[in-house]
């Protein structure tokens, strides 16, 4: 008896060194559980800030390069890259939501998911999307890929259920730095962003699977929608190390940083006073004493010229360069992913085409105030440019007035302009899509130099899925054409 409860102390002792051996070599530093909030500070930080740079304004005519060629002011691109190490994030957020049972966390997850797919379908047209991420759970190492309606059709119920989760949360949503856990703010941005993907297949109106004139009224009609200027899904910077602005203190914007001539000219014609918040006096104009208000003040480089063309008149001063606020003020303005200015004119437009029955020019003119409001709110000591009664008057201007507009496509070319003119350093590549969808605004560019349509796929997919973006390139353009100049099914 007294050997077998020897043994009994020894197998008991040993389990028990055993258990506190596993526990001691658990690293604190790479958890096995941690609760969503702790990923979705970052989740949230990393999408809100990706909205916002300086890349996509040399192809949305905003900027050009005087000190070498940019690929994107002369559309020379040729790869990018996918967002699955965001998504990744995204889904282990998801995995301890499911886990602690917090379906809010879901919800967020949902809308993730769908922002940075439908920046990936945008961008590339078929792309793994149903098989995606499931090399740890299924063993899925080398995803299919999905057409880019099946991806667009998936993106939208993932919103859609997003919208149906927060809804029945009450709960703060903790770790939340754009509404402070406010699921009321959350479910209107999602749907705000409904409206955004299904406007963008607006050239898929007749597709009867699709229904997006009927889903868009529907979301209208029933759903909460961003009320004003507050509502924003904004990122706002703090005066903290690791939390400034992104353009704060770039060394970029001293050296061969200028504005495009085209964005100038555009505002001159407008007699648009968000020019003043957004580029600096030429050299030329600020030494004979032009006033900050003065609109000849201004003037850009031609992004159709060779670099040094341009580079030769920005040394003469006669080129404004992006005003010093965004790259010397560490708070400077919100990053916004998608704001009440947006959303306004997302349902100008989808008045004129006859979508929703609302009032096109009060949808506009709602628009072009919350982005007047935005600026005056956020760019110090310039606000007296972009007042309400800036604003008025703005409207007043039979130029900007979409009520005088006679034909429908007159009125969505103001409209898309307006969505243009609001993108400075916040609209990554809507404008560019805006543009290859409805063909507004036009985009100066070098003679025979067509826009294009696409990026080519990453190479990585060729080097470790490439008997499935084979299979996608010869399903869309013909066996090897991966090619930035093919149009993709959402443009078709």
């Amino acid at each position: 008896m007294k050997r077998i409860y020897s043994i009994l102390i020894t197998l008991c002792c040993g389990l028990t060194a055993c258990e506190d051996f596993e526990t001691i070599n658990e690293s604190p530093n790479n958890p096995r559980e941690a609760h969503p909030q702790l990923l979705l500070t970052q989740i949230e930080w990393d999408a809100f800030r990706s909205y916002q740079g300086t890349g996509p304004l040399y192809t949305n005519k905003m900027l050009v390069q005087t000190d070498g060629e940019n690929s994107n002011q002369y559309y020379k691109w040729t790869r990018s890259g996918f967002s699955f190490l965001s998504i990744r994030n995204i889904q282990k957020m998801m995995e301890e939501a499911e886990r602690i049972d917090e379906k809010s966390y879901v919800a967020l997850g949902k809308f993730f998911r769908a922002y940075h797919f439908y920046s990936m379908a945008l961008q590339f047209g078929d792309i793994p999307y149903s098989e995606a991420l499931k090399g740890e759970a299924a063993e899925v190492y080398t995803p299919a890929y999905d057409s880019q309606k099946a991806v667009f059709m998936g993106i939208l119920s993932e919103l859609e259920e997003a919208d149906d989760l927060l809804e029945k949360e009450n709960t703060i949503i903790r770790g939340d730095i754009i509404y402070g856990g406010s699921t009321d703010k959350w479910r209107r941005l999602v749907n705000a962003f409904r409206l955004k993907v299904l406007l963008s297949l607006s050239q898929k109106e007749s597709d009867a699977e699709l229904n997006v004139k009927s889903r868009f009224a529907a979301i209208v009609q029933s759903e909460p929608l961003m009320r004003d200027f507050e509502d924003n899904g904004q990122l706002t910077y703090l005066n903290q190390e690791g939390n400034r602005y992104p353009e704060f203190n770039s060394s970029s914007y001293g050296s061969g940083m200028y504005i495009d001539s085209t964005f100038i000219r555009r505002l001159q014609e407008h007699s648009d006073p968000r020019l003043f918040v957004f580029c600096t006096q030429t050299k030329e104009a600020k030494e004979a004493g032009k006033a900050l208000d003065d609109f000849t003040a201004y003037e850009g480089g031609d992004p159709a010229a060779p670099y040094g063309t341009v580079n030769e008149k920005a040394t003469q001063g006669k080129v404004s360069k992006v005003l010093e606020r965004y790259h010397q003020d560490p708070t400077n303005e919100p990053s916004v992913l998608l704001g009440y200015s947006e959303q306004q004119l997302i349902l100008a437009e989808a008045a004129v085409r006859g979508w929703i029955a609302g009032d096109a020019n009060a949808y506009y003119q709602n628009g072009v105030k919350a982005s007047f409001k935005f600026y005056e709110t956020y760019a110090k000591g310039l606000g007296q440019f972009v007042s309400e009664a800036k604003a008025e008057e703005y409207l007043g201007n039979p130029v900007n007035d979409l009520s005088l507009k006679a034909a429908d496509a007159e009125k969505i070319e103001a409209i898309i302009l307006q969505k243009y003119f609001q993108s400075f350093l916040q609209g990554k590549w809507t404008p560019f899509f805006d543009a290859l969808r409805t063909g507004y605004p036009e985009y100066r560019r070098p003679a025979g130099v067509k826009l294009p349509f696409r990026w080519m796929y990453p190479q990585s997919e060729y080097s470790y899925n490439a008997k499935n973006v084979a299979e996608a390139i010869k399903n869309q353009f013909g066996e090897g054409n991966d090619k930035i100049d093919q149009k993709t099914w959402w443009l078709k």
